[in-house]
């Protein structure tokens, strides 16, 4: 086969335009600022405050992957994994409640019963 000398190398295409998030809820960046709470950034750029430390005293943690978010030294380990809050152990939280929380009042409250 030969080759044609007016063809172009194989590349990938851009997108026109760039290829927007569908939804505002997804998070981009987040940090603990002690342990049990954290500061989270959406795509829309909301923001606001994730308060989990009453949450993570409950006794209905204790066979859960929750658990070892007790554990400051793997609290501080959060990271964004596509789009929500993720530690290395498998916890996460649900992004689009969080959103909705933080929207309303700037900060989302977990409690045992969530």
């Amino acid at each position: 086969m030969q080759r044609d000398e007016d063809s172009e190398p194989n590349s990938t295409p851009e997108v026109v335009p760039p290829v927007a998030q569908a939804v505002p809820w997804r998070v981009e960046a987040v940090e603990a600022l002690s342990p049990g709470r954290l500061r989270v950034a959406f795509v829309d750029g909301t923001r606001g405050e994730v308060d989990m430390r009453e949450f993570l005293k409950s006794a209905r943690l204790d066979d859960t992957v929750f658990r070892a978010l007790r554990d400051p030294a793997l609290f501080v380990q959060v990271q964004v994994l596509r789009g929500a809050v993720h530690w290395p152990n498998g916890a996460d939280l649900a992004p689009d409640a969080m959103y909705d929380a933080i929207r309303e009042g700037g900060r989302w409250l977990l409690s045992h019963s969530e």
